[in-house]
């Protein structure tokens, strides 16, 4: 009897789905500080962000959960960011054969020293990359990214919305009139509170032409171009003028490197001598 119990048990057990499918929480997030291969990253909010460096292909579990709450799948138009809010919609240009594709960044990463984005199978096929990294310009379409941002659970439109009832501003515009601040909708087009699943980007690309340049790698930047090339002899490097949102900033370069491999050699040198943040830039 005890034989034909256990049977019972393990065809029961076979049965059973190991993992039951993911269910999307799609909300905004900035997200705390991380952590890999020993390099910290700092998530902040940055609308109109744009640089340049590696590409490489994701390589994160199909139908897991991203960053800010989506089904990852390799087939939709989708890419891993270290630090910009999420989701956020960017361009990511092919420097090394011109083609372009349009990308909603859903998830951090890559964990990979060294690389700007990480791409979906879907974006990295479209984009003509193959196994090795592809130098990339990735432009951050703020129209678009601020959209979400004030849409999603999670994000500005939420946190305003959900004021206590009793915090109603009324301010008079003149005259008998007057204008009264609700909480509540107030006309933004808010997704359920379910956070269902968001529309799929376009899978398409735009093709332009090549521009490859030479490999640096960008230690820090600085407001004062004085402290910069202080920073610069003092290391063998060069200063290079960068905006910095609307600021302009000083950066200090080391390079230019012909190869991924000597790039990715300076970069862990600068790591290893504290300063964190350091990253491949392609100009």
């Amino acid at each position: 009897m005890k034989k034909v119990v256990f049977g019972s048990c393990l065809l029961l057990a076979s049965c059973s789905p190991a993992h039951p499918p993911a269910q999307p929480d799609v909300h905004y997030t900035v997200g705390p500080a991380w952590q890999a291969l020993g390099q910290w990253y700092y998530p902040r909010e940055e609308f109109a962000w744009q640089g340049t460096g590696l590409a490489i292909r994701q390589n994160g579990a199909e139908g897991a959960l991203t960053a800010d709450g989506e089904v990852r799948s390799m087939a939709t138009m989708t890419a891993s960011h270290p630090t910009l809010q999420l989701p956020t919609i960017v361009t990511v240009i092919n420097l090394e054969n011109g083609r372009q594709v349009r990308v909603r960044v859903n998830d951090r990463g890559p964990e990979q020293m060294g690389r700007a984005i990480a791409l979906s199978t879907q974006a990295a096929n479209l984009l003509g990359m193959g196994s090795e990294p592809a130098q990339v310009r990735i432009v951050e379409d703020e129209v678009a990214s601020r959209h979400l941002a004030e849409i999603l659970p999670g994000g500005v439109a939420l946190q305003i919305n959900a004021a206590p009832k009793e915090q109603v501003v009324q301010s008079s515009l003149g005259g008998s009139g007057g204008v009264v601040v609700e909480t509540g909708r107030g006309g933004v087009d808010i997704p359920p509170a379910s956070g269902g699943p968001i529309p799929d980007m376009p899978v398409a690309y735009a093709q332009g032409y090549a521009a490859p340049g030479m490999l640096w790698v960008e230690t820090m930047d600085f407001t004062s171009r004085y402290a910069a090339m202080v920073q610069a002899g003092s290391h063998g490097g060069v200063v290079k003028p960068v905006m910095f949102g609307q600021s302009m900033m000083w950066a200090v370069r080391q390079g230019p490197f012909a190869t991924i491999s000597a790039a990715d050699a300076a970069l862990k040198r600068a790591l290893d001598n504290g300063f964190n943040g350091s990253h491949i830039v392609v100009e």
